[in-house]
């Protein structure tokens, strides 16, 4: 089988696994990502610069969700990552 060269994964996914990383176990959670924007002059010559939008995606992570977020967007962490018996 080939080497993979990419790995894709939906939102839900990697929601499920920052659950798990953070060892929670109680709650509703959604991805949260944050953006920064910005504005500059770019192009491929001084002679073709053009204003220009800039985005980058400054981090992820995960918020408690609000009771009426979609359910689309929401994972229980009581689910997906419950507490060990003892």
């Amino acid at each position: 089988m080939p080497e993979a060269s990419q790995i894709n994964f939906k939102h839900k996914e990697v929601l499920e696994l920052l659950i798990r990383q953070a060892k929670i176990h109680e709650g509703k959670w959604m991805l949260s990502v944050a953006f920064n924007f910005g504005a500059g002059h770019a192009g491929p010559s001084v002679e073709e610069t053009y204003p220009t939008a800039f985005v980058s995606l400054a981090n992820i992570g995960i918020a408690k969700a609000s009771s009426d977020a979609p359910e689309s967007l929401v994972l229980d962490a009581a689910v997906v990552n419950p507490a060990k018996k003892r």
